[in-house]
Order: structure tokens, then sequence, then C-alpha cells
């Protein structure tokens, strides 16, 4: 009986030793690294961005603590695109593990940045056709994510407008031509235009300063609705100014995205950006795990919104078809 106690002593003792040593060997878990670049400015408690808080959630569904296995560094050139090769650098210094981009100036710096660390599209227009990836099936290189449909929807959304504003027929069209996506989006309204016996009035905005001048612009010609061309480095920026100018001149207003709607935009038409933000945290999940983005197809949006703000609606004195009604997604009252 001594000799047996004798041994389970030991027997505990030896345990007690080893314990810490196998703790300390454990290897210590692993923190990634998020770096988002963005063209835009970051979101302020008056202007949330709710697809950004989506991508967060989706990672937290995934097991991603922010400060315990997640740290984010965001860099946002405050919609000066000449910035964003210096952030992209800046990222790709402190040695992220994947850069998360929105829109084709943001892809196109992370891409100059490094061909090594991979990046997520969050949305870009044509990515294909504008050199970004080699095509949407086998995306090759270090990019992938989503596409935006960018190209293609604004003739949807001009029809739309005409559906909601029958008697319209002169139409400006807002947009930024820096944007890569502009001409071709403005090739697809002008030929739905022409279907639709619209006339077009194009605005061009290049930069905040010119927003009074474009709108006082479209006074003068006569414009009676307005159809907005969404990107993030410029227009989704000024999107609370640009409804509201909208709303003081009395023009419906077609947009992109819901968060314009939110601001006080008549109706918007496109991709859900919740989805979108989600599958791009799923994106960042896979390749963390070991995925190349080389292998891993670019998506094409598949969930499609549409919304009609009636405050807006009964702002300008308009009634809103049932038909569009019935077929909305979401009617904000």
């Amino acid at each position: 009986m001594k000799r047996r106690t004798i041994w389970l002593i030991a027997v505990l003792t030896f345990g007690c030793l080893v314990a810490p040593l196998a703790a300390e060997a454990q290897p210590p878990t692993k923190v990634y690294r998020i770096g988002w670049l963005r063209p835009d400015s970051p979101p302020s408690p008056s202007q949330p961005f709710p697809p950004q808080e989506a991508f967060r959630q989706r990672l937290r569904e995934l097991g991603y603590v922010e400060g315990q296995n997640l740290v984010t560094e965001s860099r946002y050139a405050e919609g000066r695109e000449e910035r964003l090769p210096e952030l992209a650098a800046e990222l790709v210094r402190l040695k992220v593990d994947v850069i998360v981009a929105p829109g084709t100036a943001a892809i196109q710096a992370a891409q100059h940045a490094t061909r090594t660390i991979p990046i997520v599209m969050t949305g870009a227009n044509d990515p294909a056709g504008q050199g970004l990836v080699a095509s949407l099936a086998h995306p090759g290189g270090n990019t992938t994510g989503l596409s935006n449909l960018g190209v293609e929807l604004p003739g949807k959304r001009l029809e739309l407008l005409k559906e909601t504003v029958p008697q319209s027929t002169r139409i400006a069209v807002l947009g930024n031509p820096a944007d890569p996506a502009y001409a071709p989006a403005m090739h697809t309204v002008t030929v739905a235009a022409q279907a639709l016996g619209l006339h077009l009035h194009g605005v061009d905005l290049r930069s905040a300063e010119e927003l009074d001048t474009a709108f006082a612009a479209m006074t003068r010609a006569g414009v009676d609705a307005l159809l907005v061309l969404g990107e993030p480095q410029l227009t989704d920026r000024l999107r609370g100014r640009i409804v509201d100018l909208a709303a003081q001149r009395r023009l419906p207003a077609m947009c992109d995205w819901r968060y314009y709607v939110d601001a006080g935009c008549l109706m918007s038409y496109g991709a859900s950006l919740i989805d979108k933000y989600q599958r791009a945290a799923e994106y960042v999940d896979k390749i963390l795990k070991g995925a190349k983005p080389a292998d891993l197809p670019v998506e094409q949006p598949t969930q499609f919104e549409l919304v009609i703000n009636l405050k807006a609606a009964r702002a300008l004195g308009l009634t809103i078809p049932p038909s569009l009604l019935f077929q909305a997604d979401e009617v904000i009252r």
C-alpha cells in the first residue's frame, strides 16, 4: 500500500510539472489581419454604412472576433483617388493577410501594390472587361470577389423611373466620368432611353464642389427626373446632398443602392449590398483557410431589391403605380 501511495504521488507530481510545459507548447491563436482599402470616407453616426457592419457580423458568425483572432486595418481615401496607391502600399507594409476593396479604383491600386496578398472585391463593374480578373470563372492572379452588374442595371433603372413618372420625357443622368464604368453605363442608358422615347441630359460630376453647378444645369435644361450613377469615390459619398438638391428642385430620383433611399431618394434598384458584403466576408474566410483567389470564381449578384420611399413620393406629389408597389421589396413609409 505504501509503495502504491508513493507511486501515485510521483505520477501526480510529474503531471503537475508537465501540464504547464504542455500548455506553453500549444501554438498561440493565429491573429489574422484584414485590410480595408476604401475610396470614400469613414462612416459617421449620422450616415452609417450598414453593409460594412453586415460584413463584420458575418465574420463573427464564422468565428473571427475583433481583438482576439482578428485585426482590421481600414484606410480611407476621402474621395481622393490619388491617395489610393499610397494607402494600398501602407496595407502591404502592414503585412495584412487579405485586402478588401470596393470599386475599380481601389481594386486597381491594391493590384499595383501587391501581386501576392489576396484581394477580395466587394463589387466591381465588369471586372473581366476592365482587366481586374482574367475571367469570372477563372480569375487568375490574386483577385476575386463579387461583380456589381453595374453596366447592365442602369437601363433597368431608367425603365423603372419612367414607369414611376410616366409623364417624364427629359431625364438627367448624373455621374462621375472618372469612374471606369461611366462610359459603358451611359451607353446602356442611351440605348434604353431610345427604346423608351426619352431624351437624356448627361451631367458630369468630377468633384464635390461641382454639385450645385450640376443641379443648376439640370434646371436650365428643363429635366423632369434624375438618374444617379452611383460609385464609391464621389457620388456615393455625396448621396445626402444629391438627394437634398433633387428634393429642392422637385426631381424624382432613381438611385443605385438602398442607402440612397435611406437618405431620402425616391427609389433604388440594385443588388443587395447587405448580401454582397456578407458574401465578401465568406470569400475572406475561405482565403484565410487556405483557398487561392485564382481558384475562387467571381460571383455575380443574384439578389436584387427595389426600394421605394413613399415619404419622398408624397413630398413630390407623386402617386406610385400599384404595379410598382407590388414589385417592391421594401416600401418606406
